[in-house]
């Protein structure tokens, strides 16, 4: 039996965590990026999906289009959109392979699918999407109260902060957070071995992976096997970017 999803949506959006039973936790996420809304939800589902044992759902909607876009490990996300007046423009394929990874009735659950991939002019998106969360509750999906497909930003967060284990993260922007994970790794017991950190450890590190890489790229260019070609070049590119960050690295 495949655990039930987690759920994510914007635009703003929920997170409902749940193998078999766990407390859910919830999040709420704004798109600030300007980018297409369902571009953004697969970024975060395929994120999630990777560190997590169950699939992750992510359920999207702005003024033109809303859909869903279910990402599992790391396999391809598989998704499918409606046009605000419910129109079907996605792909019949999609709905099989979605039941087919959450596990679903084949015959009484994908029927119910297969009916929000045809006109139906009594139905917007926003009925589409409740009618895709109707058969998700059959395998165990429900989102927490308050958080329903189509609400604005404003209420999503407010019924989203009263939930238990929500947790509100503020974006300070792309540099500022690459920024603190490469200080996190500096201060880990990974530092010292970073080809950035200019330490003798991260300087043998390179020339081991040089060393290293060279016969490998050679092995594979005599075998013609484009596996050790490809992790002999990764190797001499790695070791080769230690050492000229050794270079160019100011000294103190």
């Amino acid at each position: 039996m495949t655990p039930p999803p987690q759920v994510i949506g914007s635009t703003g959006g929920t997170s409902h965590a749940g193998p078999g039973g766990q407390r859910s936790r919830c999040r709420t996420a704004e798109n600030i990026t300007g980018e297409p809304v369902d571009r953004v939800l697969t970024g975060w589902a395929t994120a999630l999906a990777v560190g997590a044992p169950w699939p992750v759902l992510a359920l999207w909607w702005d003024a033109d289009r809303a859909g869903y876009i279910l990402a599992s490990g790391f396999r391809r996300p598989v998704g499918y959109v409606w046009l605000t007046d419910g129109t079907p423009a996605g792909e019949d394929e999609a709905m099989r392979t979605f039941a087919a990874r959450l596990g679903l009735d084949p015959v009484l659950d994908l029927q119910s699918l297969d009916q929000l991939t045809r006109p139906d002019p009594e139905a917007d998106a926003r009925a589409r999407l409740r009618g895709l969360l109707a058969v998700l509750t059959r395998a165990g999906v429900a989102l927490p109260a308050g958080l329903s497909p189509g609400e604005p930003a404003d209420r999503l967060r407010e019924a989203a902060r009263v939930q238990p284990d929500a947790r509100q993260v503020e974006w300070a922007g792309l540099r500022d957070a690459i920024r603190a994970e490469l200080d996190a790794v500096d201060s880990s017991r990974l530092g010292p071995w970073m080809p950035w950190s200019g330490t003798p450890r991260a300087r043998a590190v390179a020339l081991a992976q040089l060393a290293a890489g060279l016969p490998l790229t050679v092995r594979g260019l005599r075998r013609r096997s484009g596996g050790w070609v490809v992790a002999g070049a990764l190797l001499l590119a790695h070791g080769g970017l230690g050492l000229v960050c050794e270079v160019v690295r100011p000294r103190d």
